[in-house]
């Protein structure tokens, strides 16, 4: 995510640090370098110009002068800039009677099916009943797929290819309201905010059952283009909030940081992937330290508690302290990490020294060497997991041959999990101090 820009950003950032006072000139210098970097990441012009210019007006004054690192200021600057620019966490309103009707609208091709699912799921987990709608008739396999997401996130979906769009969303109304549900999800069809027909009939929709929030669904790889769809539906429509998608896949990160200045529209959710599980809540100081590279320490905290069996990780850490760390806990660990997500963006949440060093490897290196180490512990037996010791020569053998591997492969890892050990054992003896230099 924002890979481009991050990479642009970090090197104007450590030109700053290396410098123990600022000049007005040095100032200047760095704002250009900056300004470079958000427009050729297709933020909007004048957004950059606004952005610039406060960041300037604060980074020239006493607040830099006066302070002991003043590079690190100024960046402390740009941070809080930034996040002002994103805009205000806007979380979903969920106030009055229910159910609650939240409208996803958007074009074609831009993630509203799947986006209406990430977002039953992500509803659902919280405890609420929730209902899904097939609003789109014109493509079957829209309503096709939104069935097939209800089955795997245990969701009702109601579809009728025979009854237009305003009708059946008002019998799914009355249908919810009936069934006691909280909340009911509403997929439309893919249109332009040029095609009139198609915009009277999400006005229809709106007439018939008035929803409580209204999600443009914008692919966020279309760069400023995503402005003027978003201004265009707001024209005809009253949008309350963006879910942009494809977050993942967008190395720029323009439209994300421009929409919500130019529009007026707050970001309410993001895309980050195509499972279920990929979505996230909008959180503009969160982003901003991601695009800043200084990772997101709470989303991979998250990530983790979802993904993590609390007990099992509990009594892991234990032992791991205890020295008593072991290949089967090894390959328990490379598991729950696979259920956190693509590798990709776990090391983007990294914070600090950790997460540079981790950007500069190739994640589907990291996802390869995961593959090939559970292969060869899951050749061992479970003897030979919890005490490497017995490894000998003609076990390390028979290893490598039922995991396809070289016995070098084997003793690659072998080697690997030794230094795993020493390092618990460092822990273990300073108390984890030190730990925290890799976050520095």
């Amino acid at each position: 995510m924002f890979e481009n820009l991050t990479s642009r950003l970090n090197q104007v950032f450590d030109q700053l640090r290396r410098r123990g006072k600022l000049s007005e000139a040095d100032v200047d210098a760095a704002m250009r370098e900056v300004r470079l970097a958000l427009l050729e990441a297709d933020v909007h012009f004048s957004v950059v110009k606004a952005f610039i210019a406060r960041v300037r007006e604060r980074a020239i004054g006493a607040e830099v002068s006066k302070a002991l690192n003043p590079g690190q200021q100024i960046i402390k600057i740009v941070n809080e800039e930034l996040i002002q620019t994103l805009g205000e966490p806007a979380p979903l309103n969920l106030r009055g009677p229910k159910p609650h009707v939240i409208m996803m609208v958007g074009l074609q091709g831009s993630g509203k099916t799947t986006g209406a699912g990430k977002l039953a799921r992500m509803l659902r987990s919280k405890g609420e009943r929730v209902m899904l709608v097939a609003g789109d008739p014109y493509r079957p396999a829209a309503v096709t797929q939104l069935q097939q997401l209800g089955e795997r996130i245990d969701v009702p979906v109601e579809a009728d290819l025979n009854v237009k769009p305003p009708e059946l969303v008002r019998r799914a109304f009355d249908k919810a309201e009936k069934g006691g549900f909280g909340i009911m999800i509403v997929d439309t069809a893919g249109r332009s905010q040029l095609d009139a027909e198609l915009m009277n009939e999400l006005k229809s929709i709106v007439a018939k059952v008035p929803p409580v929030e209204i999600l443009l669904v914008v692919d966020s790889m279309i760069g400023q283009e995503a402005l003027n769809i978003a201004q265009g539906f707001r024209d005809n429509v009253s949008i309350t909030g963006l879910m942009m998608t494809k977050m993942d896949g967008d190395s720029r990160g323009g439209a994300a940081i421009s929409i919500r200045s130019v529009t007026g529209v707050p970001i309410k959710f993001i895309g980050t992937g195509e499972k279920l599980d990929a979505l996230e809540t909008y959180d503009p100081a969160r982003l901003s330290s991601r695009i800043l590279g200084m990772g997101d320490m709470i989303g991979l905290i998250e990530k983790a508690e979802a993904a993590f069996d609390q007990q099992t990780a509990q009594k892991t850490a234990e032992r791991m302290m205890q020295g008593q760390f072991t290949l089967e806990d090894w390959l328990d660990q490379m598991k729950q990490m696979k259920k956190m997500g693509p590798l990709a963006q776990i090391m983007d949440m990294l914070p600090g020294q950790m997460g540079q060093a981790a950007r500069q490897v190739d994640p589907k290196d990291i996802e390869k060497t995961f593959k090939q180490s559970e292969a060869v512990i899951n050749s061992m037996t479970l003897k030979e997991r919890r005490n490497p010791d017995i490894l000998n020569a003609s076990r390390r053998r028979r290893i490598a041959a039922g995991s396809g591997m070289e016995v070098q492969d084997v003793n690659r890892l072998i080697k690997q999990f030794r230094e795993a050990q020493k390092m618990m054992k460092m822990l273990q003896k300073t108390g984890g101090k030190g730990l925290g230099k890799l976050f520095g």
